[in-house]
């Protein structure tokens, strides 16, 4: 939503989209589920810790926001600062659970800060000539449903940070052979840096995470259990997690371990998530084959091995890298793939952009909903898979015309299987747990991620503000989903999850604020329900108080 900002200076971009940020956490998990919010036009208005705020929306559940949000002060209303948010937020917060969280409003300000200094850097760098990175290295205001996107997570971060077009070259270092753990294919790996000694392994390392474990990595240096090769070819660039990065020469995408907490989460690859990337790679090939055949255009990109170091479970897991297919080696002749996340942003590239230069929305909408989720769907309904869909695990790939004719999912930390779907015989308990969601767990997971966190994104950019046409627009993106789900539960004799979809079942969405406020793990997120914008047409602020 940057572009739609029009602040003049970076801190004034900065201050209003950490403002915007709380702002739809507050609403979404806070006020509507207590029915507080209600719509007046323009204004969408709210109550927080008995203070009246009001925000001119749009962009129906997305909770787009136009300009600065307000609160009433002696009958006058007066701009809302992010500090001033923060505060209510912490008074409400702390009334509703009873326990306080003295870091939060640090926290929310880091975040804005970090925006103000991302803003800076961009202005001052060069973007990458590749469109699919320079996709990955736009989502500059973070997820915008979290009350704090972009708080670093320690000194140094801007070095490293995909939003101010970083690049950097890796570290190597060399573990003996048999310490060495593996699984898989990581052959890839032995052709990105120096080689290693006779009798060693080549193992790359975020130069980041480098220095997180320099007193770890003292001793096995030493004593040579681990040599220093210093550091790799060229440069990698850091996608949109941050700790995955893309190494153009290799032609291939690594997923480090990060010992930072990256919005919810410390981004380590556990043990467990090690070998599981690697078995839902062997198991999902067959079963993503078969999704493709039934729907062209699927693709994915697989994550064929890892490497470590066997040096205990501190090492085992911070030197971990998963190895992960090149996406521009997956797509299609002609095909350009982009970011869903950057797609969701007002930009050239935007989805309300590529349907322009179509010159048909409606027709761009069908074809970007047919591209993405039905293999979502099958996936779950057909193979008991739960993708995880949402806007920074798709690619959407176009043609040169800017229509969506494929779509590439990614991520397998977020994949899992459905319980009782699958014979998991011979995996260790500790792998094979985390690789299960029960199927109501799975379900929810994949309505969040591919309707809330992604379709309503996408559905909003196209549509715009919410002016008569717009939210018209609205309107009939949400018909045409509506008629596109019904034809396809259709297919699937009416699956009693589809008819539930179809019929206005409430949505639900991720409490990014609860799970924020209580310091707990992403896993431990719960959900709210919110509208259903294939019952509702969710085109005006009157379907927040529907979510009950």
């Amino acid at each position: 939503m940057l572009a739609s900002l029009r602040q003049s200076s970076p801190a004034d971009t900065a201050e209003l989209a950490a403002v915007h940020a709380l702002l739809r956490c507050l609403i979404r998990e806070v006020a509507a589920p207590r029915e507080e919010v209600w719509p007046a036009e323009p204004y969408l208005f709210l109550r927080v810790a008995d203070h009246l705020l009001r925000v001119r929306s749009h962009g129906g559940i997305a909770l787009r926001f136009d300009g600065a949000a307000q609160e009433l002060c002696g009958g006058t209303w007066r701009r809302l600062t992010v500090d001033r948010l923060a505060e209510l937020t912490e008074t409400e917060m702390t009334r509703r659970t009873g326990t306080a969280n003295g870091e939060f409003a640090r926290q929310v300000a880091e975040s804005r800060d970090a925006v103000a200094a991302l803003l800076h850097a961009r202005e001052r760098a060069v973007p990458p000539e590749d469109p699919w990175l320079a996709s990955e290295q736009s989502l500059v205001l973070g997820h915008p449903c979290h009350p704090s996107p972009k708080a670093p997570g320690g000194p140094g971060w801007l070095r490293y940070a995909p939003e101010s077009f970083a690049r950097f070259p890796l570290r190597f270092v060399a573990v003996r052979r048999e310490l060495a753990a593996s699984a898989g294919d990581a052959s890839a790996l032995d052709r990105l840096g120096p080689a290693a000694p006779e009798g060693y392994l080549p193992l790359p390392v975020h130069p980041w995470q480098l220095e997180l474990l320099h007193d770890e990595l003292a001793e096995p240096l030493a004593d040579g259990r681990l040599i220093d090769l210093g550091y790799g070819h060229g440069p990698v660039h850091p996608t949109s997690s941050v700790r995955t990065v893309y190494d153009p020469g290799g032609r291939v995408c690594l997923k480090f371990s990060l010992d930072v907490r990256i919005t919810n989460c410390v981004r380590k690859n556990s043990w467990y998530e090690l070998a599981g990337a690697v078995e839902l790679s062997r198991r999902l090939g067959p079963v993503l084959e078969s999704v493709a055949r039934d729907h062209p255009g699927t693709r994915w990109l697989a994550e064929p091995g890892y490497r470590s170091a066997d040096l205990g479970l501190r090492l085992l897991e911070g030197l971990g890298v998963i190895v992960r297919q090149d996406p521009w080696q997956v797509v299609g002749p002609g095909v350009t793939p982009l970011l869903a996340g950057s797609v969701a942003a007002p930009g050239d590239r935007s989805a309300a952009a590529l349907a322009a230069a179509c010159g048909d929305p409606l027709a761009w909408w069908a074809a970007y909903l047919d591209r993405v989720a039905p293999p979502v769907f099958d996936a779950y309904l057909v193979h008991g898979v739960v993708l995880e869909p949402h806007l920074q695990n798709v690619l959407i790939g176009i043609d040169p015309e800017g229509f969506p004719v494929e779509a590439v999912f990614r991520d397998m930390e977020g994949t899992k299987l459905v319980a009782g779907r699958h014979d998991l015989t011979g995996l260790p308990d500790g792998v094979a747990g985390p690789l299960t969601y029960d199927a109501d767990r799975g379900w929810s997971r994949v309505v969040y991620c591919l309707i809330v966190n992604h379709l309503a994104e996408i559905a909003a950019t196209l549509a715009g503000p919410q002016a008569a046409d717009g939210a018209d627009l609205h309107r009939r993106l949400w018909a045409i989903a509506r008629d596109r789900l019904a034809r396809y539960a259709d297919r699937h004799d009416r699956h009693d999850r589809l008819t539930a979809l179809l019929t206005g079942e409430p949505l639900p969405a991720k409490a990014n604020l609860v799970v924020r406020w209580a310091r707990s793990a992403d896993r431990a997120a719960g959900y709210v329900p919110v509208a259903n914008p294939f019952h509702l047409g969710d085109h005006d602020a009157t379907a927040l108080r529907s979510a009950r």
